[in-house]
């Protein structure tokens, strides 16, 4: 079986959202009683916000695609970041990580087109807010 890797600890609370929907969902299509396998890197949200703050780009897609290395070596096939934030560097780590990546804003999107939803609210930090890296991957699917 695959072994997920999961960046988290930005927001401990989604965090444990994210750990509890892969694990009903796993319990809702393989029924034997066994539990997937996530290896969750907890990073400093404070370091993240620093780095936006400051625009720093680089050292965020360094810090990032470094902790993906980490999920890797710890036996990760793929691996995602359970927070908004991160993800105005996505495909900058998207391109340097070790693991196929799956993107929370593009797996969102998606469902919004599935759905045919016209209108959508979104709650973030004001650098998620202030971006539009969700309207530009949302806008794909127009």
């Amino acid at each position: 079986m695959k072994k997920i890797g999961m960046i988290g600890g930005f927001g401990p609370e989604a965090t444990l959202d994210y750990y509890k929907l892969l694990i009903e969902t796993y319990r809702k299509k393989i029924k034997d009683g066994s539990n997937p396998e996530i290896i969750i890197y907890s990073m400093d949200i404070n370091i993240l916000l620093n780095l936006v703050a400051n625009q720093q780009w680089d050292n965020l897609v360094k810090w990032l695609v470094n902790s993906l290395e980490v999920l890797h070596k710890a036996g990760a096939n793929f691996g995602f970041i359970s927070a908004n934030t991160p993800h105005i560097v996505f495909d900058r780590v998207n391109e340097l990580s070790p693991l196929p990546l799956l993107s929370i804003v593009e797996e969102t999107c998606k469902h919004i087109d599935r759905l045919a939803l016209r209108r959508v609210g979104l709650l973030g930090t004001k650098f998620t807010m202030q971006s539009d890296f969700y309207q530009k991957v949302c806008d794909k699917y127009k």
